[in-house]
Order: C-alpha cells, then sequence, then structure tokens
C-alpha cells in the first residue's frame, strides 16, 4: 500500500516551494545566489571604472564566471553570505544577468576579512595609492594593529606601509589627483616636502612633470622658501642650505618616510629626524641598532 504524503509536503511539490540550501562547507567552492551574496562595506577599493566594468560584464555573458569571488558567512544573515574579493566580477555578473555565480567559502574574522579585501586590491594593482593608505589606517585605527604587523599581512615592508600612509597628509584636492591617476604615489611623496604641496601639485600636473622632476622642483621650492623665511639673511647654522643638502635632506626623508632636517656648521652640526608616532621612532632606533 503506498504510503499517503502529508498534505504540507504535497503543497510544496505542487508550488516547487524548497528549503534554503544549507551553507557551503568553509573551503569550498560552490556556486551561490547573487542575491544571497553582499557587499562588504569595508571594501577598500571605492571605484570601479565603467569601460572595464562594461568589458568583464561582456566577458561573463560569453564565457561565464572564470574565477570564483571570495566570501565569508554573513555574521548577521543567516543563509546569506559577505563579500571579501572580487566584487568588480559580483557586479558584472549581476549586470550579465547571472542568477549564481561560483565562490570560495572561507572563515574569516572581521579584521583579517579587511586584510584580504587589501592585499587582494594591492596585488591586482586595483587601489588608488589613497585607496590603500586609508585601508592600512583603517587597520591601525580600528583594529589595533600597528604598521609591523599590516606590513607582514600585507607582504611589505613597514617603511612601504609608513610611506603610504603618510599620503593621507596631503590635501583633499591632491588626494583627487591620485585618485585620477593625474599623480603617482611616487609624485605624491614628493610633493610631502613641498612649502605649499598644492601649489607644486597643480604645476607638475601643468607641466606634466616626471617623478624626478618633481623632486627636483620641490628642492627648488624647499631652498627659495629657505631664503624667504631668513630675508635673505644666513640660516639657522651661519649659511643658507646649499642644494647638496637639501638633496640629503630629501633622499633621507625618503629612506625613512620621516621629515630629515640637516642643520650643517662648517662640517659640524645635527641631524633632526621628525615622528608622530612612537612606532616611527621604534622603526628608525631599529634602524639605527642594525648590525
Amino acid at each position: 500500500m503506498a504510503e499517503k504524503r502529508g498534505l504540507g509536503r504535497g503543497l510544496s511539490a505542487l508550488l516547487g516551494e524548497t528549503a534554503p540550501p544549507p551553507p557551503p562547507p568553509p573551503g569550498s567552492v560552490t556556486e551561490i545566489a547573487i542575491d544571497r551574496i553582499h557587499r562588504f562595506e569595508g571594501q577598500p577599493r571605492a571605484r570601479f571604472a565603467p569601460d572595464e566594468l562594461e568589458a568583464l560584464t561582456e566577458s561573463i555573458r560569453a564565457s561565464g564566471v572564470l574565477q570564483p569571488i571570495l566570501v565569508r558567512v554573513h555574521p548577521n544573515r543567516k543563509d546569506h553570505f559577505e563579500l571579501i574579493a572580487g566584487e568588480r566580477r559580483w557586479q558584472a555578473a549581476q549586470r550579465a544577468g547571472l542568477h549564481a555565480i561560483p565562490a570560495l567559502v572561507r572563515q574569516m574574522s572581521d579584521v583579517q576579512q579587511l586584510e584580504a579585501a587589501i592585499a587582494e586590491n594591492v596585488q591586482r594593482e586595483s587601489l588608488t595609492p589613497i585607496e590603500e593608505a586609508a585601508g592600512y589606517q583603517r587597520l591601525i585605527d580600528q583594529y589595533g594593529r600597528t604598521q609591523a604587523e599590516v606590513a607582514e599581512a600585507m607582504g611589505k615592508s613597514r617603511p612601504y606601509v609608513a610611506n603610504a600612509i603618510r599620503l593621507l597628509a596631503l590635501p583633499a584636492e591632491i588626494q583627487g589627483m591620485l585618485g585620477e591617476s593625474e599623480l603617482s604615489a611616487g609624485h605624491a611623496r614628493a610633493l610631502l616636502g613641498a612649502p605649499d604641496p598644492l601649489s607644486a601639485a597643480r604645476q607638475v600636473v601643468e607641466r606634466g612633470l616626471s617623478v624626478r622632476e618633481t623632486e627636483a622642483l620641490v628642492k627648488r621650492l624647499q631652498a627659495r622658501d629657505g631664503e624667504g623665511e631668513a630675508g635673505g639673511a644666513p640660516s639657522r647654522g651661519g649659511s643658507r642650505k646649499d642644494p647638496d643638502t637639501l638633496a640629503l635632506e630629501a633622499d633621507l626623508s625618503a629612506a625613512l618616510g620621516l621629515k630629515v632636517e640637516i642643520s650643517d656648521r662648517g662640517g659640524q652640526g645635527e641631524v633632526r629626524i621628525h615622528y608622530a608616532a612612537l612606532e616611527q621612532l621604534d622603526e628608525v632606533c631599529r634602524r639605527l641598532s642594525r648590525r
């Protein structure tokens, strides 16, 4: 005798209703419905070039998504996921009309998620220098990471991270020039030493100067500014700083990621290193004590 089916089960079968599929195990690649994936609000990359997004959309229409995106189980929504890496692919898949996308599921804490999102974009060189710097600063401010820990997580040197973060001190207009690729990170680092960084940046863009030419421009502006402050009188130390001293200051500043001042009095003088945090002082001490 055939077993009777319950009414609820029969209606469910007739209507095609099914329970949400169980979440895939961490570390697995699976097809996940696009509407169950949500953008990571801490995503360091803020802008996507429309032409690149459209090209990727056409590629996905033709060939599908060839590389899985990276997600974690959503911390607040059951049976949903939060994007870690691959937002451009996720957006293009939606534009291409796909209903599901291959995804690699990983178990990650909030800080690990941010580190992975930054690292993935840095490796692809898809972050602007300011987006990269802001990501590093967020790891420090929000999660208590040190510059050394950020550098280790990103596979970068500590001076690299320190120099990147210094770019956040530039005026907003210069940061915008970096975002629009009018200036490179090399240009921006050189401009940090200018008496008036914004005025110098406008000259760099208008004249199409290279990084080397920008460094030379900043040295000239520093020399002119020093003379103006002294009103033509000798500077502290007994004489105006010569171009070689200014160049040495710039080289040391670039190497350390900190402002360096040299005061010379006939072959004797002092070197001053300015730091804004104890971590920076620790790094200087570590370098000076290295054997």
